[in-house]
C-alpha cells in the first residue's frame, strides 16, 4: 500500500496568501495617508516621515515588479498619472491651505 505524502503548501495557498498580503498592504498604505492628513490638518505637524514610508514602499514594489518583468505599459501610465495628479493636488492644496490660514 503506497501512501502519498500530504502537501502543506501549493499554488492555491500561495495565491490566497498573496491576496491577503495585498489587502493588508493597501490597508496600511491608506491608513498612513489618512494619518498624514490628520497630522497636517489637525495637529499642524510635518508628516514627512509618514510620506516617506508611503513613497518608498510604493517605489520598492514598483522596482520589484519591473525587475521581474511583470510591469506593464498601462501600469506605467497609471503611475505617471497618479504622480502628476498627486503633485497638482498637493500644489493646489498648499496654495489653498496657505491662503486660508495665512501661512
Amino acid at each position: 500500500m503506497s501512501m502519498t505524502p500530504s502537501v502543506e503548501r501549493d499554488e492555491r495557498t500561495e495565491a490566497v496568501e498573496n491576496a491577503i498580503y495585498k489587502w493588508a498592504y493597501l490597508f496600511v498604505y491608506f491608513a498612513l495617508l489618512i494619518d498624514v492628513g490628520y497630522r497636517t490638518w489637525f495637529r499642524r505637524e510635518p508628516p514627512l516621515d509618514l510620506l516617506a514610508l508611503v513613497i518608498v514602499s510604493g517605489t520598492a514594489c514598483m522596482i520589484y515588479q519591473i525587475r521581474l518583468k511583470i510591469w506593464t505599459r498601462s501600469q506605467t501610465r497609471v503611475a505617471l498619472l497618479a504622480g502628476l495628479g498627486g503633485a497638482v493636488f498637493g500644489a493646489v492644496g498648499s496654495i489653498v491651505f496657505r491662503s486660508w490660514f495665512g501661512l
